[in-house]
């Protein structure tokens, strides 16, 4: 019983323990943060975060003032040495990173949920109706797009452009909005145009600030359902044209058009039209209650096949049975395998060769068989890998040659005479005739006179007498 509570009481999984941080100013990096901005890109497939902290000091021309560090994939953070470098940073925003805009704003040590969710952005509003050209219509107006921060607009002076700024703080989740249609009070209607200040590039579907055209959730959405819904079409048009039971036809009330339409899974048909041929000539070929009878037949079969995909395969569709081999590497190409059949049955094969050879009498004048002139262990496999000697070149390694014919210099060599009255065996095996032995008499004496010559080492003319006696 004790072991039994032991083994209860012990558990495979590590308790989680959460570690808590000491409160040391080693530990807090605040004081440094005080002195940095942080930030977020938009789109984060076009905006590269390591090229975005080497390119942004350029444009800020504080190139030894400032330290970029990355959060995340889409976030950063800039430490700054200067107090007026940060707000002049801050004062000159929107920035953009390879013509998209990022979002940044202040180190904030406790940030809200909408932190870094904004961008102040400067707005011009053009079209405003002269009756409404007041301060507080111009902030209405805004307040369609943001929230309003400041609007730039003094009744007193002359304007010398037809729009009025106002900066606002943009959700960048929301369109770029670049009208809207407003209603006057005194009856009418009047369209306010938007144009946002350094802003470059945008989706010119949704308008949105994330992404390009090309990948606009909405564009896709659309044309996925329009793919759909064209082979939804497409199909119930074949299944209608092609396979619908018509009253005249001998299989109506006997088959449903579910049963002999267009299968959505594959795209193809349930009943071949030759098996549906065939149906209707064994019921037409019967009357009365033989047909009754070959009616249900043919019902009861199709409810047969339901259940079964490879009588369906077989008998309605009339689509052969796939094949199964035991060879898993057929028609792969070349297949490295170490196994040793293959080599063996090659060896096989040389032996085999070899024998047939030895039957035939195929040997050299020494006796010994031709064939097996390279060394045992270099047999050739199927798989392209073949064991032996090979010699390394400046191409790789390649397969050492046997080893050649050994054969004295020229001078070097001499002929060995044989006894006159000995047998001479040939190369099959015959003896010589007397006439062959004297022609190979001549032979060597012949060559026993220029061997003479070739030992005669020094010259026996005389200087300035002539030439020796013979």
């Amino acid at each position: 019983m004790n072991i039994e509570k032991v083994f209860e009481s012990i558990s495979l999984e590590e308790e989680e323990v959460p570690f808590n941080l000491p409160d040391l100013p080693q530990f807090s990096a605040v004081e440094r943060n005080k002195m940095s901005i942080m930030g977020r890109t938009l789109n984060p497939e076009s905006q590269n975060i390591s090229d975005l902290i080497l390119d942004m000091p350029r444009k800020w021309q504080i190139y030894d003032r400032v330290k970029g560090i990355v959060l995340s994939k889409t976030t950063f953070q800039f430490v700054f040495k200067f107090e007026h470098d940060l707000e002049e940073v801050m004062r000159k925003r929107v920035w953009t990173f390879n013509e998209w805009s990022i979002v940044i704003d202040r180190w904030v040590e406790k940030p809200p949920e909408d932190y870094l969710k904004y961008l102040l952005v400067w707005v011009h509003i053009r079209n405003i109706p002269v009756n409404h050209c007041t301060a507080e219509a111009i902030e209405a107006f805004g307040d369609l797009i943001g929230r309003v921060d400041v609007v730039a607009f003094d009744p007193n002076k002359a304007q010398s452009h037809d729009y009025v700024r106002v900066r606002v703080f943009f959700d960048v989740s929301r369109p770029v909005r670049k009208e809207k249609v407003i209603n006057l009070p005194g009856g009418g209607s009047v369209t306010l145009r938007y144009d946002f200040e350094r802003i470059q590039k945008r989706c010119y579907h949704c308008q949105r600030l994330t992404h390009e055209k090309d990948k606009c959730p909405l564009l896709i959405q659309a044309r996925r359902e329009q793919s759909d819904a064209r082979r939804q079409r497409v199909v119930a048009a074949k299944q209608s044209s092609e396979h619908c039971i018509q009253k005249n036809d001998p299989l109506y009330g006997v088959l449903s058009d579910d049963q002999v339409g267009i299968d959505r899974a594959t795209g193809r048909s349930k009943i071949n039209p030759d098996v549906l041929q065939n149906m209707r000539e064994y019921i037409l070929a019967a009357d009365g209650g033989e047909k009754r009878v070959r009616e249900e037949r043919v019902r009861q079969s199709i409810l047969d096949l339901e259940k079964n995909p490879r009588g369906q395969k077989e008998f309605l569709r009339l689509e052969p049975a796939p094949v199964v081999i035991l060879d898993v590497n057929r028609e792969k190409g070349l297949i490295f395998d170490y196994s040793g059949k293959d080599c063996e049955k090659a060896r096989e094969e040389k032996e085999g060769s070899r024998t047939s050879d030895v039957s035939r009498g195929n040997f050299n004048s020494n006796g010994k068989d031709q064939i097996f002139s390279t060394p045992s262990g270099s047999i050739e496999c199927s798989t392209g890998f073949s064991a032996g000697y090979t010699v390394a070149s400046s191409s790789g390694t390649s397969r050492s040659k046997g080893g050649g014919r050994r054969r004295p210099p020229r001078r070097q060599r001499t002929f060995k005479s044989k006894p006159t009255g000995s047998a001479n065996i040939g190369v099959e095996g015959e003896e010589d005739t007397q006439e062959n032995m004297a022609t190979k008499r001549r032979a060597e004496e012949v060559a026993g006179n220029y061997a003479k010559i070739a030992r005669r080492t020094n010259s026996e003319v005389v200087p300035n007498g002539g030439l020796p006696d013979q």
